[in-house]
């Protein structure tokens, strides 16, 4: 191992005198390791995810980290050398770990979080070959989610990796939504693909023809069958649904062009042609016949909402493994890029730490970290949300079949009918009253329950891939840059160049920026949502009353002020009296949905530094260093919620105040209360007047009006904001110190004398 000097750089970066000691210094021994993250991320008591974690790594690391290495990712084609990845994807388990145990798999339960444990470790080498794993699962999600139980058994266990000697044919499934230009990315809701039936003889099963064309369409090199989004084209269908097209369908199954990405070239993309036959229980989730028109179950929005509020996560955590992924060779180039110099004598501070001697290096790979850090935390605390949610989805459908509710339309009533109740539900959360008779009652309702996890995940999921994406791929250039040269060149260690291209891909799968951001206008403004929040400002203060050094009160004081500015403006109107916040005002809800955005990775790094403090003292492996790694994590905490807060509070201040018109100096001023004169004199007594009283003080002692376009603005009716925003700074005090620390407890922390990857 390479340790840093511990002498003249780590007392001049903290302004401490030889000799003296400082009651902030702490060590981080190493780079956190797998019990630290098992930990962090709740699976220290799954060892078949943590064995699943391994033969990801194994693959990742072996044979991706050498493709890399050897130039596969110059070529758009999908060679020989590329194709022995699926192969290390069956032998190693990835392919089957999707599937249920009666389909071939063998991990029980939910799969959400392992589904994510394993993007993450393919991503920390390849974006591309995590999406090449990830697709497959894409494919199959629709008739995961919503196919018929013959469906699901049928194409779930051709889809499994196939056991030695078993000489079955094992499919691989391509998920078709986008279609060509004009109709790429623009709305998922506009199919040019088509169905019609062609054949329906008397007390036969309809036969359909299917009309579909794909743009950047994954896996379609050996995809044996594909999920695609059609649109009826023939008045005895009935709107839209998903089919599923069989490479030996009768018709034309065309692989089409190879599409020339020059990102994620571990992943096959083609723009497929299709136009084939089949017969229409091909239609996911089945279908019904009244009145001689066939209409599907599930139209293809809804399959889509089932299937993107699962699979859009993890390729939010595959940008954050990228930037974790990042620490290690960064650390390495700063610390030996001045080694080799003639006037570099070993063991001076010069030649142990390198660039690292300089503070700016240290806090940029601070900001580095605790972005990868934050947004990994995000990621799987929502896989984890998601795995508790199965078991609730699943007893609701149940619930719905029971009753007889089996159309979409009719679900929604029901669980509309019970919006109230799921936000009692949580209010008495609030207030401390899981004990009561009421919340057990409510917590018992099937209906209940599950309009309340519904209600967050309609948020965390788009949030996840926003945010992690969006600053992602930002924070990637600036691990690229803190690699200097050496940064963009082909042989950078860990591949820092090709995940930063990478990164702009991700930020587009499964729905670009404005997709999400368009989820979470419509989403988070839900009262259910809303009163979730009022229980994270409750959880804040608490956590700071205990943890001070976390940042949690800057960030309950942020999410309080969040609450307010949306209250304000589902209210209010600009100055010209339009509404502020409606479906088509972007300019308002967009912003607010990443100001959120930001609080809930604060809060996640939070929660997960937290558990690392209180069940890492169990662990034999990480008992001795625990203490360094909490004060460590806990100082990244505190400096990513200053950062979250300010970049959320900055959003919402934008909002408010800039839709309101700036007051002139015209008749319409109203007279003056007090001048500057009279304000200084009463600040003595009522401390901050200066700066909340009314517009029209802005007057000098002989009346005359200052230099300037017109009075400040007042805050009539944001008062409470205005407050909110002048405390949140105050808030901050100590994340500057907190950086600090962090700082130089990067130039100590031990890391290996060189890559594990490629071999």
């Amino acid at each position: 191992m390479e340790k840093a000097s511990l002498t003249e750089a780590a007392l001049a970066a903290k302004n401490v005198k030889a000799g003296e000691t400082s009651s902030d210094d702490y060590s981080l021994p190493t780079l956190p390791s797998d019990d630290i993250r098992q930990i962090m991320w709740r699976y220290s008591d799954r060892y078949d995810f943590q064995m699943m974690v391994q033969s990801a790594r194994s693959v990742a690391r072996g044979l991706v980290a050498n493709l890399v290495a050897q130039g596969q990712r110059n070529t758009h084609e999908w060679t020989e050398e590329k194709n022995t990845l699926l192969k290390a994807f069956d032998e190693s388990g990835i392919t089957s770990m999707y599937m249920n145990m009666e389909h071939g798999g063998f991990i029980p339960g939910p799969k959400n979080v392992v589904l994510a444990l394993v993007a993450f470790e393919l991503a920390w080498v390849d974006g591309g070959a995590a999406t090449c794993c990830l697709a497959t699962n894409l494919g199959l999600s629709p008739i995961a989610a919503c196919g018929t139980q013959e469906q699901k058994d049928h194409y779930m266990s051709l889809a499994a990796a196939k056991p030695a000697g078993d000489t079955r044919p094992h499919w691989r499934a391509a998920f078709n939504l986008t279609e060509p230009l004009p109709y790429v990315g623009v709305e998922t809701g506009m199919l040019n693909g088509k169905i019609r039936i062609v054949e329906w003889e008397k007390g036969k099963e309809p036969i359909i023809q299917v009309e579909k064309r794909g743009r950047f369409i994954t896996n379609m090199d050996f995809a044996k069958f594909v999920t695609a989004a059609v649109d009826s084209a023939d008045e005895k269908i009935k709107g839209s649904c998903m089919v599923i097209i069989q490479e030996d369908d009768p018709g034309v199954f065309d692989r089409g062009a190879v599409t020339k990405k020059m990102v994620h070239q571990l992943s096959s993309t083609r723009d497929p042609i299709f136009s084939m036959r089949v017969p229409a229980s091909r239609i996911i989730g089945g279908y019904k016949v009244v009145d001689g028109v066939i209409i599907p179950n599930w139209s293809h929005s809804d399959i889509l909402e089932n299937v993107f509020r699962r699979t859009r996560v993890p390729v939010g955590i595959m940008t954050s493994a990228k930037l974790l992924s990042a620490v290690e060779p960064i650390i390495r180039y700063q610390r030996t890029r001045f080694r080799g110099a003639e006037s570099i004598n070993p063991g001076s501070p010069r030649y142990e730490l390198g660039i690292q001697l300089k503070e700016d290096s240290q806090h940029r790979l601070i900001d580095v970290w605790s972005f990868g850090e934050a947004g990994a935390s995000l990621g799987f605390w929502t896989e984890r949300v998601l795995d508790d949610f199965d078991a609730v989805e699943e007893a609701k459908n149940e619930y719905f079949k029971s009753q007889g509710i089996d159309t979409a339309r009719a679900q929604m009533r029901a669980m509309a009918a019970v919006e109230k109740e799921a936000s009692e539900l949580v209010n008495l959360e609030v207030m401390g009253q899981k004990d009561s008779p009421r919340y057990s009652e409510l917590k018992e309702n099937i209906l209940v329950n599950f309009v309340a996890y519904d209600a967050l995940l309609n948020v965390l999921c788009p949030a996840v891939k926003l945010w992690n994406t969006s600053t992602g791929a930002t924070m990637l250039r600036e691990a690229v840059s803190l690699m200097g040269g050496y940064g963009i060149t082909e042989d950078c260690p860990g591949f820092l160049m090709q995940k930063w291209i990478d990164a702009q891909l991700e930020a587009t799968y499964e729905g670009p920026e404005s997709v999400q951001r368009r989820h979470l206008a419509a989403t988070m403004t839900n009262e259910v949502f809303l009163a979730t929040v009022k229980t994270w400002v409750k959880e804040m203060r608490v956590i700071a009353n205990q943890r001070p050094g976390t940042g949690a009160c800057a960030l309950g004081t942020a999410m309080q002020l969040w609450l307010e500015t949306i209250n304000y403006v589902k209210t209010a109107k600009d100055a010209d009296g339009s509404k502020m916040y409606s479906g088509t005002r972007q300019g308002v809800s967009f912003p607010l949905a990443d100001a959120l955005c930001w609080l809930l990775a604060a809060r996640a790094l939070i929660l997960d530094t937290i558990e690392l403090e209180e069940k890492g003292g169990a662990n034999p492996n990480i008992a001795s260093g625990l203490e360094g790694y909490t004060r460590f994590y806990t100082d990244m905490c505190h400096v990513l919620a200053a950062r979250a807060t300010g970049e959320s509070a900055r959003l919402c201040a934008d909002i408010v105040y800039g839709y309101r018109r700036h007051p002139a100096w015209d008749s319409t001023t109203p007279a003056c209360c007090y001048s500057i004169g009279d304000l200084d004199a009463l600040d003595s007594l009522i401390p901050g007047i200066g700066s909340t009283a009314s517009a029209c003080t802005d007057v000098s002692e002989d009346g005359k009006h200052p230099i300037k376009a017109g009075p400040c603005a007042n805050c009539e009716g944001i008062e409470k904001i205005t407050v909110l925003r002048a405390k949140l700074d105050r808030c901050t005090t100590g994340s500057r110190l907190a950086k600090d620390r962090a700082a130089v407890a990067l130039t100590k922390v031990m890391i290996p004398e060189a890559l594990d990857y490629p071999k």
